[in-house]
């Protein structure tokens, strides 16, 4: 079954009713999403910068740049990305549901966690794509989707990450990529929390939902004008040439 995103953000009151009969309210423009039946996968316990796998040296950055659908279709055709996992962090309840983090009651943000070759795409790199292809000056807010689970974060596992996404930001914004002042949230990862079977892979399963078509196909599109140098099908159209 298909699914369209729902605005999450209702007044408290309504939030805490939304809850306990576990309904979520949509936008008028957006029908409400109905949760496929998948087990809540167990918390992940925060992961490492690095991770050896092989001879391959890997690390993991995770972000929250509004809807998780949109951040994890963007980075899935990074060339260097070996994985992408969406799930919630920064709350305080253990092992949130989707309903749960859509209430904005838990803290958590939607957010992915990548994982990524630092030998082929680096670290700023990485974090360059984040602030480019979501609004990172819009607090707790990614276009129609509102709440603190949309908010802009960096959830770093070391130094190293915490000084590139400050130095990033600063890049940015003396740049003046953006009109309105940077408000990413840069905070150290505590537990992440994989999100249910049925949002992993969202886009490239539900290409035809509403939502995708609308909003999350724009993001990959941005990504693929402004970073074709770092784009998978980029470097498949360029090899099949060769």
């Amino acid at each position: 079954m298909l699914h369209c995103k729902p605005i999450c953000r209702v007044a408290p009151v309504f939030a805490f009713f939304a809850l306990l009969s576990g309904v979520l309210i949509a936008s008028p423009f957006q029908t409400s999403k109905t949760a496929s039946k998948s087990s809540k996968k167990p918390a992940n316990e925060t992961p490492s910068a690095n991770e050896n796998q092989g001879e391959k040296k890997l690390e993991t950055l995770t972000v929250g740049g509004g809807c998780f659908w949109c951040v994890e279709a963007v980075f899935q055709r990074v060339h260097g990305v070996t994985k992408v996992v969406s799930g919630y962090t920064g709350g305080a309840k253990k092992n949130p549901t989707y309903k749960e983090v859509c209430t904005g009651l838990t803290g958590h943000a939607e957010v992915v966690a990548v994982t990524f070759d630092p030998e082929i795409v680096s670290r700023e790199q990485i974090l360059v794509i984040f602030f480019k292809t979501h609004d990172p000056t819009t607090l707790n807010r990614q276009g129609a989707d509102v709440g603190t689970q949309y908010r802009s974060a960096v959830f770093y596992t070391s130094d190293e990450q915490r000084d590139a996404a400050d130095a990033v930001i600063k890049k940015i914004t003396e740049e003046k990529v953006y009109n309105q002042p940077i408000v990413t949230e840069v905070t150290p990862l505590d537990v992440f929390y994989p999100a249910e079977d049925y949002h992993q892979n969202y886009f490239n399963l539900n290409k035809n939902n509403p939502y995708c078509q609308n909003v999350v196909a724009s993001k990959v599109v941005k990504f693929e004008r402004l970073f074709k140098e770092f784009s998978v099908s980029n470097k498949k159209n360029k090899a099949a040439k060769e």
